[in-house]
């Protein structure tokens, strides 16, 4: 993490680092009324872009509408100067990917709480006029048994070539709807999508376009179907029609 302990940027004090992703790394910090927050710091190659950043900066006022049960609000941004950053709610636990890898499949009660609760956040996202794009297991944090979603609309607002190029990925493949892989733009079908897959690989603990390179992944997504082998008979159908290329 390249942010020290303790350092001070702007009115919020770093505290220690969470982890990182594709557009920034992600720092536990206290606000000015010594709340926690998290900041997350994006990366140098994702500052540098400011027809990105000036797309960001467009869509954040619009992703701080988004309030609800089951999401992290975003409730600050610098996109000027030379670290640029985002601060949002922090939800204390750990990832639905960490979960899943630890724990294995959900099932019952937690299973349907996993499922309510991200389609209620989504139904907020989609309401503010957000598109998340980028919904997936470790966009998800699980606090008491409640999934929070994290990182919305980041990736719609930094989708880019130039961001592109220098090395952010827009999307994970498994998660990336069809229609995005092959070029169109990204609307709520696409995070209708991205709920069925990830509803599948929690219910199951398999991807359910399996595991391999990115490109190959991507190749079933839209020229496959999917595996839905272990997810429950009440889940799977609408998994199944969520995943409908």
């Amino acid at each position: 993490m390249g942010a020290p302990p303790g350092e001070q940027l702007g009115p919020y004090r770093l505290l220690s680092p969470l982890g990182a992703g594709g557009f920034g790394e992600v720092h536990l910090a206290l606000d000015p009324r010594k709340r926690t927050v998290a900041v997350k710091i994006l990366h140098p190659q994702v500052a540098a872009d400011q027809v990105a950043l000036a797309r960001l900066a467009r869509e954040v006022e619009t992703m701080r509408r988004v309030r609800g049960p089951h999401v992290a609000e975003v409730l600050d941004a610098s996109l000027t100067g030379p670290r640029p950053y985002l601060v949002t709610r922090y939800v204390q636990g750990p990832s639905l990917a960490t979960v899943l890898a630890e724990e294995g499949p959900l099932q019952g009660d937690d299973l349907v709480r996993l499922a309510r609760g991200l389609a209620t956040a989504l139904a907020a996202i989609h309401a503010a006029g957000v598109i998340h794009r980028d919904l997936k297991p470790a966009n998800v944090i699980m606090a008491d048994g409640e999934p929070y979603v994290i990182d919305f609309g980041v990736a719609s607002a930094l989708d880019a070539a130039s961001v592109t190029a220098t090395g952010a990925i827009i999307g994970t493949p498994g998660y990336l709807a069809p229609e995005v892989l092959e070029g169109a733009e990204a609307g709520p079908a696409a995070d209708v999508f991205a709920w069925g897959a990830t509803m599948a690989y929690a219910a199951s603990g398999v991807p359910p376009y399996g595991t391999g390179p990115a490109p190959a992944v991507a190749f079933r997504v839209v020229h496959r179907e999917p595996d839905l082998t272990g997810v429950p008979d009440w889940l799977a159908p609408l998994v199944r029609e969520c995943l409908s290329t």
